[in-house]
């Protein structure tokens, strides 16, 4: 496999670095400190990938009309903080300090016993919506008999449900066979299965930054090479310059997005974007993963106002994932792929030595309530009651911590919010202390990037959302205090 660095040029770090409100009351800083903060800042927040080649001191010193001398202080402050190093002969190329802990380890959830002593934010789930995941599983059990008297096992899933995913995006506007659908355990096993067929060990796949945490980790467990792909800022979507650099340049096997309300973020991405990229990825031979299980919850309006990625697709080019975990239950682990016939065939043969299938009654349960109103009706509610504890978060943080940074999205799960003056991880360990779990900004990062957010998803409302907000404001006094220690705290489970 040939070798590919990232690197900045120096019109880009020019564009990148351009002015932004200064913190201090407007105090007015050294021209190359100035410089060297705006560098870390864009590495933290993940626009400039970490271990990317910074220009040489000439070339970003005409770019910026500044002397070179400037540059050169400004990397030299660089080096010295851990941000940036460099080996005569190489030139340099940023970092992240050494002893920065990435979080890494294993993921554990907050017990439901423990419900009535912290509030958990660390997972985008609410409860089921009643009564209709009841009435969904008592539907399956009156069907169950004919099911139980094979022997059950359907490794594409079953042919009613197949059918049923089919035709949901028939009436989305992409024609759909059921041969084009697999059904699988939840997104994750559909991302996994794709992952598997396509990006082998020491394969290039490249994510948005920040991206998905569970599904980046997936990826390093299976030894692929992480490319990131740093989103436009707030909820401006895909920087399609960036994106056609890395399908160029890094040719990854595989790229994995989130269109619609993506997690964290919230972004939604619109036609002209998703057609660019299924284009360039197609010039480039990379097929890309596009998870829309969040597509379906549109929180303000009925519709996104955007059309699935598989719309623009003319060969093969994308493949789809699909859930019911978010758009109805957790609890609930029934995923799919939707993809060419082919690729579908391909998918099925090689998951014989995996899990073989899914439980054949959580699949009625998702076909019940495909075939009739359920699932609109179901999603109503879940978009009800997302909506409410979005709007009700958004004012409580507004209130408790006015200087906190964040854009409310207009569907999804979660809000990327940034922590102003204090680290973001920080905040993560001491709100974990005062009895609120969020999950820290590295978590979604490649490389240690994003250190001064946090994620809160949109699963309370009322008290209990102005509760955790005034709970993360004395969390981050504590950090302003040095009562916070740089640990990570006990781990925390992210979905």
């Amino acid at each position: 496999m040939s070798q590919w660095t990232a690197s900045v040029s120096a019109a880009q770090l020019a564009r990148l670095l351009e002015p932004r409100p200064r913190a201090g009351g407007g105090r007015k800083l050294p021209a190359y400190r100035a410089l060297a903060d705006g560098v870390r800042l864009l590495v933290l927040e993940g626009r400039v990938q970490v271990a990317a080649r910074l220009p040489a001191e000439r070339e970003l010193a005409l770019a910026l009309r500044v002397s070179r001398t400037t540059v050169a202080a400004a990397y030299e402050a660089l080096r010295a903080e851990g941000f940036a190093r460099s080996r005569r002969g190489a030139g340099s190329w940023t970092a992240i300090p050494e002893g920065h802990v990435l979080p890494s380890r294993s993921l554990e959830p907050l017990p439901p016993d423990a419900a009535g002593s912290a509030i958990d934010l660390g997972t985008a789930a609410l409860p089921a919506p009643e009564p209709w995941l009841t009435r969904a599983m008592q539907g399956a059990l009156a069907e169950l008999p004919a099911y139980a008297a094979t022997h059950g096992d359907f490794p594409a899933g079953l042919p009613v449900l197949r059918e049923a995913i089919a035709d949901r995006y028939t009436a989305r506007g992409v024609p759909t066979m059921p041969e084009q659908i697999m059904v699988t355990t939840g997104a994750m096993g559909a991302i996994g299965a794709a992952a598997r067929r396509l990006a082998g060990f020491g394969e290039r796949v490249a994510v948005e930054a920040p991206s998905y945490a569970n599904v980046l980790e997936l990826f390093r467990e299976t030894g692929s090479r992480l490319v990131p792909v740093a989103l436009r800022e707030g909820l401006g979507g895909w920087d399609m310059d960036a994106w056609r650099r890395v399908l160029r340049d890094a040719a990854p096997r595989m790229a994995y997005v989130m269109p619609d309300f993506h997690n964290p973020t919230g972004t939604l991405v619109g036609d002209d974007e998703r057609r660019d990229l299924v284009e360039a990825a197609r010039a480039a031979g990379t097929v890309v993963v596009a998870d829309e299980t969040m597509a379906e919850l549109v929180l303000d309006g009925q519709e996104s106002g955007v059309r699935p990625m598989a719309a623009f697709d003319r060969g093969g080019t994308v493949m789809t994932v699909g859930s019911a975990s978010k758009a109805m239950w957790a609890g609930l682990r029934i995923g799919w792929v939707r993809g060419t016939p082919d690729v579908v065939r391909r998918l099925v043969s090689a998951r014989a030595y995996l899990d073989l299938g899914s439980p054949v009654v959580d699949q009625l349960a998702v076909a019940w309530l495909l075939r009739g109103e359920g699932w609109d009706q179901a999603l109503a509610a879940r978009r009800r009651r997302a909506a409410e504890c979005r709007d009700d978060l958004a004012a409580a943080l507004r209130r408790h911590v006015p200087g906190w940074d964040f854009t409310v999205p207009r569907g999804g799960m979660t809000m990327w919010v940034r922590t102003g003056d204090v680290s973001g991880s920080r905040v993560a360990v001491a709100g974990e202390r005062l009895g609120v779990r969020v999950p820290s900004g590295p978590r979604f990062g490649v490389d240690g990037a994003f250190e001064s957010y946090i994620r809160i998803p949109f699963t309370v409302s009322g008290p209990l959302a102005a509760e955790a907000a005034a709970r993360l404001a004395r969390a981050a006094d504590l950090v302003r205090s040095g009562g916070a220690a740089d640990s990570e705290g006990t781990g925390l489970f992210v979905a």
